[in-house]
């Protein structure tokens, strides 16, 4: 059986992790719209060139062209996917619907990280990644064992995003909920709609999320 869902939360809520989590233990596809793109610009398909000309051009890429990535996604089927990222207004919820209903699929689930913004600014401040694995840390709640070495893959390698400080992710924050905080309504009318603590521990919002899919 297959499942679709989306994540919503503001940046920072754990969205990337909980998709992993998803990608390894049930075998769903992460759909997010940054790596879509970023492989459509080099992949050489027409779609792939109208990407690349409009970001080129330094344009926003429209929901047509997103939408149209998406259903190349969908079409080459598997266990489910993940809308990581999209959608993020209410004109892109309305346009995935539409294209889920023409494909057969259903979205069985949306599932909102909540998170409060002063714990947030905590989490987002002080985290870092490795350059190498991709491996995320943190220096309050999850530092690395040894000082500047991946635990992973012992690499050096460790970065912090230029964005991840306060002001930014202000900045960031102040977006997520003009433009998507307003889909936590529309799909609630749609009965759709699951919240998680996404400030819980990783494994405690993975067992949540995983009760709800199973409901």
């Amino acid at each position: 059986m297959t499942i679709n869902i989306i994540l919503l939360g503001p940046p920072g809520a754990g969205k990337g992790t909980q998709a992993r989590i998803l990608v390894e233990e049930r075998g769903l596809v992460q759909l997010s719209t940054g790596d879509m793109l970023r492989a459509a610009r080099t992949s050489g398909t027409e779609m792939g060139n109208r990407v690349a000309e409009v970001m080129d051009r330094g344009q926003l890429v429209t929901d047509e062209i997103v939408i149209g990535l998406i259903r190349e996604k969908l079409s080459e089927g598997g266990n489910g996917f993940i809308f990581d990222g999209f959608p993020r207004t209410l004109a892109q919820s309305d346009a995935l619907g539409h294209l889920l209903e023409e494909t057969g699929m259903t979205l069985d689930a949306v599932v909102e990280m909540r998170v409060e913004d002063e714990a947030l600014v905590r989490r987002i401040t002080g985290r870092f990644t490795c350059g190498n694995c991709g491996e995320v840390y943190h220096d309050e709640t999850r530092p690395t064992k040894e000082p500047g070495v991946c635990d992973v893959c012992g690499s050096t390698d460790l970065r912090r995003r230029a964005d991840d400080n306060e002001e930014s992710l202000k900045t960031r924050l102040l977006e997520y909920y003009k433009k998507t905080s307003p889909l936590i309504g529309y799909y609630y009318a749609k009965n759709k709609l699951k919240s998680v603590d996404g400030l819980a521990e990783v494994d405690t919002v993975a067992a949540e999320i995983n009760s709800v899919l199973k409901s």
